[in-house]
């Protein structure tokens, strides 16, 4: 049994209510900038490497 939700999936669920890319975006910063720390760990429990958490984590800030 997998335990983590796929980034794919995420991304499928945000779509599915409508949210776009710039939406997505948003969501990133408003996570970013209210609670880094949270941010780090669900980027982690999402399985990226920590390249890819970097590079979101910047482009959040």
């Amino acid at each position: 049994m997998q335990s983590n939700v796929t980034v794919e999936e995420w991304v499928a669920r945000f779509r599915a209510i409508g949210l776009d890319q710039a939406a997505m975006q948003q969501w990133h910063h408003l996570f970013e900038t209210e609670n880094p720390a949270g941010h780090q760990s669900f980027l982690e429990w999402l399985g990226l490497s920590s390249e890819r958490i970097a590079e979101i984590r910047a482009q959040s800030a």
